[in-house]
């Protein structure tokens, strides 16, 4: 049987401190800044600190916190398959750079999200790295 979901993506940790826990990443574990950006009074960077998931870093994430980010290639119709199925989630669907998503709990309270990569690229083309300037009106909150 194969898996509900796509792969892997993301994982949306909170910060209490970004700039401490930034440091940390990268001068502690050796993690590189995919791209960083501060936006609609949100602070996030995408990190690489292994194979796999992107490591995302958001100061607007309550800390400890980590969301998983799977990919679908449906949304639409992985949300219509989970809800005949008694899914629920928390809310509409909401915009991230990728593309549509939602966010739901397991029973016990974990978060999980799913969303259709229907811009890919985005981030990396919008944010750039870390010594890329920040360009006015083209960020978005993830």
């Amino acid at each position: 049987m194969a898996p509900p979901f796509g792969k892997l993506s993301y994982l949306y940790v909170g910060t209490a401190d970004f700039e401490r826990d930034l440091g940390y990443y990268t001068k502690v574990l050796g993690a590189e800044v995919l791209w960083s950006y501060k936006e609609f009074g949100a602070q996030v960077a995408g990190l690489r600190i292994g194979d796999g998931a992107q490591y995302l870093l958001a100061d607007h994430r309550p800390a400890p916190s980590c969301l998983p980010l799977f990919e679908v290639d449906d949304l639409k119709a992985t949300a219509k398959s989970l809800r005949a199925r008694g899914w629920k989630p928390k809310s509409d669907s909401f915009e991230i750079p990728p593309g549509p998503c939602y966010v739901f709990d397991d029973p016990s309270g974990n978060p999980i999200g799913i969303f259709e990569n229907a811009r890919p690229g985005l981030v990396e083309e919008s944010f750039g790295g870390m010594g890329r300037p920040q360009k006015p009106g083209r960020g978005r909150r993830t």
